[in-house]
């Protein structure tokens, strides 16, 4: 099973639409994860209509259009792993037991907001992802997302790809 991890999409704000590169891997994704702050309903219609599955949820800038439609937590098994999605972790100090005494029944747990990619395991095993944002790097040298396979109840080759600089 294959997965796409995106978050912090915030279109039209950062950019006026979704890279390339990333529409490309939609047909590819067996599950698309968004962990939120999507700002604009045109591009959930889009990823709704585009992808086999969507695991998603609402981020912080994300109005009552979006929230209507997406939870502030979404879990899913996929392939024998438990995941979770959520917009906000709170501080990198810290996160992995913060979000390990949260999320006690979780393998792997996707979240956004900082913009920053984050792959690291906690020590009771949960896996943590933030695939960082296609369209606003901010403080970071690239815009990124993440694939990743599931495959006999394990997750395996978390990737995370650098997007070409915007023109």
């Amino acid at each position: 099973m294959r997965l796409l991890l995106t978050t912090d999409t915030h279109l039209p704000r950062r950019a006026k639409r979704l890279p390339d590169a990333l529409l490309a891997e939609l047909p590819r994704a067996d599950v698309v994860v968004h962990a939120g702050d999507w700002v604009d309903t045109a591009t959930l219609d889009l990823l709704e209509s585009r992808s086999k599955r969507l695991l998603a949820v609402y981020g912080n800038n994300d109005g009552p259009g979006l929230r209507a439609r997406l939870p502030e937590v979404a879990r899913a098994e996929l392939g024998g792993v438990r995941f979770g999605v959520v917009h906000e972790t709170g501080a990198a100090q810290g996160r992995e037991r913060r979000c390990e005494e949260r999320f006690p029944d979780l393998d792997v747990l996707v979240f956004g907001h900082s913009h920053i990619p984050w792959d690291t395991t906690a020590p009771g095993g949960l896996r943590l992802l933030n695939p960082g944002s296609p369209t606003d790097r901010r403080r970071q040298p690239h815009c990124t997302y993440m694939t990743a396979e599931v495959s006999g109840g394990e997750l395996r080759d978390v990737r995370l790809h650098r997007l070409p600089p915007r023109t």
